[in-house]
This record gives structure tokens, C-alpha cells and sequence, in this order.
């Protein structure tokens, strides 16, 4: 009734003023990313630096060419390079086409709102500051805004700050001080999970806190692949070497070949000249076959394919790789930046242990169905449970559910005689009902364990009990709930609140909810470390909750102490030289901000770290895409893939080691296909020209940026060749 009164009262915008607020703050969608053209998209391809390097191959190949009227040598090169940009411009095409088919949203969803006077339904995407905005269980909430009113209201912000139920009231006294935004606060992506309430919009489309945060996250990052930073070694090395070796080639067999002519001829007339001539075009040939051959290039197609087979084969393994380089950054990165909620949990409430007294399991049963506003949704055999309502209801009735009791047939054979929903204030949900199983008008009442117990008639020694329990599920950082209950004589009254504050009743027991850890996340986590990998849980959860996760993933130790965690709040009161001297030792930062885990991505490469960031939350966005390989979850927000170079379609922290692997092995075939390839144009170099030795071959195989491990060169030529040859059918095979 209270409501209808308030909604009575706001009589909301009207048409003109609609159409001026509108024209004043724009409409309410997000600004879609700018995505390349296909042709941007191929040329992007010739940044790579030895495609470039190859292309100068190409011209002095093709000057050779015209002079000898040999075009066999300037075809090959120039196939290399069209074959090498189109093969990883398809892949990464045919990628962006299967990722758009994942990302699709819309903005049509239907919101209730009050204009003119009215109660009435429009899209999403009309909604305008000042709008008056109706918020029900279930529903996203369409934009930001101040509550004017708040019935029981919780709101899911896991999205925006990884916190699964947050408590939002316009008493200002309730108000939450560690909250990431103020409790009469309510911001565009998150979900009413329990209550309702209304709101007046303050910001629309980009303005809304969601909209800043995808924007940070559709910034173009200019961070490098370790790959491009060693191939763009490799091009200038060759380059120099190259060049190098052609000049002084020339310079030395010209001089020789001059000094000869000129000691038994003397210049007389134009046939001397024209033998000099030939003499130094004899030699800038030689100089220029030189460069061409030291030019390897079968590298860019031998990377690019890698790359590409890499991407079909993490695809197989529900890695959708986006951009073709993450394929080998994964196998360089060194630390790993982790959302809690939905990426190492579940992002679904359940109950974790039930202390419950046995012997009335009936009573217990019709209680968690007949004392509930929560609905399981039906779903298939392998999609997981989940329901509509508040997150805690919603564990206990899949609780109830596997123990084979159907809460909908108790719930509609109980008849509800009154009820009392859950609020902040009375911290407790109580109803009357007309119980079938016991013949009797039955008051069931759940709520936080300590007002639920004081309402019961318990001995010293059985709060002690309890009170112990509490305590170690608190450590745990799960929530609980207490359950009792009473029969009410048929001549008293019916308010609930009355008969609960009477006292008197049984305590049924305790319950403890937890989002509990993927079963995969601790085996892979411990994979990640010995693999030489870094973990740092980044949330915008609790200090307890985040540390206990940690604990339970095995990333926590008891070595660790306050310097391995951190707040969000005390990370930003850092200055960078003090955060810098953190970031490394830091493994836990709760109450995290999109901006702080921006910050800390960004910190920890310059410690000089290859960081990877994973995420599902649009809160996640700015740190995925700065990050060196962002990975968002399949069942993530559009904001979070947008931002990502990788998406879990299988949402498993497991698949992150199984694409470090793939990586790993990449970046060692790269390796190897390089020493192969330097080798042959060397040794076929040295044929060709007599300074060429093998301690130049040696020497290349020795490239400091690469890493490559030297190859013995004291064979012959063609022992050296096979030598190679062999070990690179090895890798292949």
C-alpha cells in the first residue's frame, strides 16, 4: 500500500520534459566499441617487424630482378609476405565473426517507469535523467541513480564490484561506510535480487559509472607481446647484419678487384671506365643478394602459421583467442591478476554445512519453502541450478532441493496466513502459516543467528555451542543463517512481528552459505606456481572473504602477513614508488576498484612483469584490456569480453594453465624454427660468398633476444643442415 502512495505521489517527467533532458544528457546506450575495418585489420598485419624487414627483401630482390630478368626469387618473397599477413588476418577475422555471435546484447529490455503521472513500460534505451524508475525482484537496474525508496532492497553489484548481495536502504543511518558506493546508491548493470524500491536516474548511457569503466576499457593499450619485442630485436639484428656484411663485402672485393685492374691498365678512353662499372656492379649485386639472403623468409609464414594452428588448438580447448599474439604471450606471462567472484567461485550461494535438528526434518523442510520469496528456475540437465530471489533463499532451496524434497508442493499446501519479509532493520523474515503435517498454525522464522537465537529459549551451554560454530564459519567468511520456529494457538492473533517479539521458540538450527571455489581452481593455481607464475586475487569483496578464498585455493599461507594484502582504498593512498615497492608481494587486494586493478596491471609491468588479468565482471574491463592478455569468463559481462584477448568459454580457471602450456610450446617452436631457418640462409651464404664463416652461423644462433640455445657449427656445411633439419622435425612431429 505504502508503495502505491509513493508511486501515486511521483508523477515523473513529462513528454517535453523527457525530450529536453534527452537532448541535454544524452540517451541511455553505451557507446559501442570501435572495431577496425577488414582492410585496417589486414594492414595491421604489416606492422609485424619482419614482414617489414622482408619487404625491404623484396625491393632489393626485385631490383635484382629487372636487371637479371630472374623474377623466380622476387615472386617467392612476395608470396611469403601475402601468404603470412592473409593467413593470420582470416584467423583473426573468423575469431572476431565467432565472438560477435557470443557478445550479442541488446537494449530493448522492457523498464517500468512513472511519467506523466503514469505507470508504464519502455525500452531501456529511452530512459533520461529524471526519469522516476520502478525496481522489482529480478530486474537489471537500467542506469544510475538515487533511491527514493527501498523496501528490503538488495542489489547483485557482482558485475561492477564483485559483491554478491549488497543491502541498499535511504535510512541514513543503515548506511554502509565500507561499501564500494553509498547505500542509497544504485548503478547501471547490477540486479535487484530481493525487495524493491524506486529511483530517480542521475546518470544515462557513457555518464553511468558502468560507462566509464568501458570506455578505460576500450583504450587502445600500446603494451608489446614479449614476441614483438624479440622478433623487432631479431629484424634490426638481421638488418644490421646484413647491411653490415653487404657493405663491407662490397667495399673489400671492389677495392681488390679495382687495385688489380688499375695496377696492369690504364684508364685511356670509355672502355675503361665501362670495365670499372662492370667491376662495381659486379659487387653491389653480390652486396645485394647478400641482404635478400640473410632475410629469413620463411620466418613470418613459419610464426604466423604457429599462431594460427595455436588458435584452432586452444579453441578445441575452450580458449576463444581473439588476437592471434596472445596465443605465445600466454606463455610468457609471469604473474596472474584474478576476480574472485564467478572466475575462482561460482558465483551461485550455497549451503555449505546444515547443523539442523534432525528429528524434525518436516518441520524444517515446509519452513525453508513456506518462508521464502525465492523461485528455482528450471533448467537442463547440464546447466547449472539457479533461481530468482534473494542469493541466500535461493541456496537453501537447492539444499532442500537435493535432499529430495519439492519446496514448490510444500509451499502451495502450506497456506500463508501472514508474512513478514527480511529487512535490514528486523535483520529476520518470519511467516504464519496453516501447516497440512502438522495440524496447526505453524511461525517460522530465519534470520541472522544471533537475533533468531535471542528470540528462543536456549540453555548457557548450548549458546556457548553455537556461538563457537558461528565464530568458525565467520572465520570462514561465510554467512549464516538461524531457523526456529513455534505453534501459535488457534484464538491468537496473526502478526507476525507480535508473535515473534512473544519469544518462546525452538531453534531448529544453523546454516552456513559460501560461493564456493570451482572444484578445478586449487589444482590449477598450484600448476600456475610451479610453473613459475605469480597469483593475486583482485576483488571487490571483503578483506575476510578474499583472504579466506585465498586459503582455500592454497595461494594463502601462514607465513603471510598484512603485506601480502591489501584494500583498494589503502592502495590508492599509495604513492607509486611505495606501491611499486608492494606489488610483487602482494597477493590479496580487496574492496578493489576498477581503477586499482587498472593501477596495479599497470604497476606490476613496470617491475617489468607479463601480466595476464582475468575477469567476468564489467568491473574488470579497464585491467583486462591493459593487461598483456586479458581473459574474460564465456558467462561474463559484454564489457568484459570486449576488453579481453581470450575468453574461457568453459569459465575454468583450469583452461588458463592449459593455454600457459600451449604458449610454453609455441614460443619453443619459434625458437627452433628461427635457428633452422638463420642456419640454412647462412650456409648458404657462406657458399656463396667465401667471408661468410662459421663463426658468423655460430653467432647467429646466439641471438642474445631470443634466447636460442648455439648450435655446434664446426661440421661441414651440409652436416650442420641436417643437423638442424632433424631437430626441427623433432619439435614438428
Amino acid at each position: 500500500m505504502a508503495q502505491k502512495k509513493q508511486e501515486t505521489a511521483l508523477t515523473g517527467l513529462s513528454d517535453k520534459e523527457v525530450l529536453i533532458s534527452r537532448e541535454k544528457h544524452g540517451t541511455n546506450l553505451l557507446t559501442p566499441p570501435k572495431r577496425p575495418s577488414m582492410w585496417k585489420l589486414y594492414l595491421e598485419k604489416f606492422r609485424d617487424p619482419v614482414i617489414r624487414i622482408l619487404l625491404v627483401a623484396a625491393f632489393f630482390s626485385l631490383v635484382i630482378s629487372i636487371i637479371e630478368n630472374e623474377y623466380a626469387e622476387t615472386i617467392g618473397i612476395f608470396f611469403a609476405i601475402f601468404l603470412a599477413t592473409g593467413i593470420g588476418f582470416y584467423f583473426e577475422y573468423d575469431a572476431n565473426k565467432k565472438f560477435d555471435l557470443l557478445n550479442a546484447v541488446g537494449e530493448e529490455t522492457p523498464v517500468t517507469v512513472i511519467r506523466n503521472g503514469k505507470v508504464r513500460e519502455i525500452p531501456r534505451k529511452e530512459i533520461v535523467v529524471g526519469d522516476i524508475v520502478v525496481l522489482n525482484t529480478g530486474e537489471e537496474i537500467p542506469a544510475d541513480g538515487i533511491l527514493l525508496e527501498a523496501i528490503s532492497l538488495q542489489v547483485n553489484e557482482s558485475n561492477l564490484t564483485g559483491e554478491l548481495m549488497v543491502n541498499k536502504t535511504i535510512n541514513e543511518e543503515l548506511f554502509d561506510e565500507e561499501a564500494t558506493y553509498p547505500s542509497n546508491e544504485v548503478m547501471r548493470g547490477t540486479t535487484v535480487v530481493d525487495g524493491h524500491g524506486i529511483m530517480k536516474v542521475e546518470r544515462v548511457g557513457d555518464s553511468t559509472e558502468i560507462g566509464k569503466v568501458a570506455r578505460q576499457a576500450t583504450e587502445q593499450s600500446e603494451e608489446e607481446t614479449p614476441l614483438n619485442i624479440q622478433l623487432t630485436k631479431l629484424a634490426g639484428f638481421i638488418g644490421k647484419i646484413g647491411f653490415t656484411i653487404a657493405t663491407l663485402t662490397f667495399i673489400v672485393f671492389t677495392a681488390k678487384d679495382l687495385y688489380s685492374y688499375l695496377n696492369v691498365n690504364e684508364i685511356t678512353d670509355w672502355h675503361g671506365w665501362m670495365a670499372i662499372a662492370r667491376i662495381v656492379l659486379k659487387y653491389f649485386m653480390m652486396a645485394v643478394t647478400l641482404i635478400v639472403v640473410a632475410v629469413p623468409e620463411g620466418l613470418p609464414m613459419s610464426v604466423t602459421l604457429s599462431l594460427a594452428l595455436n588458435m584452432r588448438r586452444m579453441l578445441k580447448t575452450n580458449n576463444l583467442v581473439r588476437k592471434m599474439h596472445a596465443c605465445e604471450t600466454m606463455g610468457a606471462i609471469t604473474v596472474i591478476c584474478t576476480d574472485k567472484t564467478g572466475t575462482l567461485t561460482q558465483n551461485l550461494m550455497q549451503v555449505h554445512e546444515a547443523k539442523l535438528d534432525a528429528t524434525k526434518a518436516d518441520l524444517i523442510a515446509e519452513g525453508i519453502s513456506a518462508n521464502s520469496t525465492a523461485f528455482l528456475e528450471e533448467t537442463g540437465e547440464s546447466k547449472k541450478p539457479s533461481g530468482v530471489g534473494n542469493p541466500t533463499e535461493i541456496a537453501l532451496l537447492l539444499w532442500l532441493n537435493e535432499q529430495g524434497k519439492n519446496y514448490l508442493e510444500l509451499r502451495e499446501n502450506a497456506k500463508v496466513i501472514n508474512q513478514l519479509t527480511f529487512s535490514t532493520e528486523r535483520k529476520y523474515m518470519a511467516t504464519l502459516v496453516d501447516s497440512p503435517i502438522q495440524q496447526k498454525k505453524v511461525l517460522y522464522i530465519k534470520g541472522a543467528p544471533e537475533i533468531v537465537m535471542g528470540k528462543c529459549n536456549l540453555s548457557p551451554e548450548e549458546l556457548t555451542h553455537y556461538n563457537a560454530d558461528l565464530l568458525a564459519y565467520q572465520n570462514k567468511a561465510m554467512r549464516t543463517l538461524g531457523l526456529a520456529y513455534k505453534f501459535i494457538p488457534e484464538n491468537s492473533g496473526n502478526d507476525c512481528a507480535e508473535l515473534v517479539n512473544e519469544g518462546n521458540m525452538i531453534f531448529l538450527g544453523i546454516v552456513a552459505i559460501s560461493d564456493p571455489i570451482r572444484p578445478d581452481v586449487p589444482e590449477a593455481v598450484q600448476k600456475c606456481q610451479s610453473a613459475g607464475i605469480g597469483v593475486k586475487i583482485v576483488t571487490g569483496d571483503t578483506p575476510g572473504t578474499a583472504t579466506e578464498i585465498a586459503r582455500q585455493i592454497g595461494l594463502w599461507k601462514p607465513e603471510d602477513t598484512d603485506r601480502n594484502r591489501i584494500t583498494g582504498v589503502e592502495f590508492a593512498a599509495l604513492s607509486d614508488e611505495e606501491a611499486l615497492d608492494r606489488v610483487l608481494d602482494l597477493k590479496v587486494m580487496s574492496r578493489a576498484r576498477p581503477m586499482d586493478k587498472q593501477r596495479l596491471v599497470q604497476l606490476l609491468q613496470q617491475k617489468g612483469a607479463v601480466v595476464a588479468v582475468t575477469g567476468d565482471g564489467t568491473n574488470d574491463a579497464p585491467a583486462l584490456n591493459h593487461a598483456q592478455v586479458g581473459l574474460s569468463m564465456g558467462t561474463g559481462t559484454s564489457v568484459a569480453k570486449e576488453a579481453s584477448d581470450i575468453t574461457l568459454l568453459d569459465d575454468s580457471f583450469h583452461s588458463i594453465a592449459t593455454a600457459v602450456m600451449w604458449g610454453r610450446s609455441l614460443y619453443k617452436n619459434i625458437q627452433r624454427f628461427i635457428v633452422f631457418q638463420l642456419t640454412i640462409n647462412l650456409v648458404f651464404s657462406k657458399n656463396e660468398v667465401p667471408c661468410i664463416t662459421d663463426a658468423s652461423v655460430h653467432d647467429l644462433t646466439e641471438i642474445g633476444a631470443l634466447k636460442i640455445p648455439a648450435y655446434e657449427t664446426h661440421h661441414t656445411d651440409t652436416e650442420t643442415f641436417y643437423k638442424v633439419l632433424s631437430e626441427y622435425n623433432k619439435i614438428s612431429n
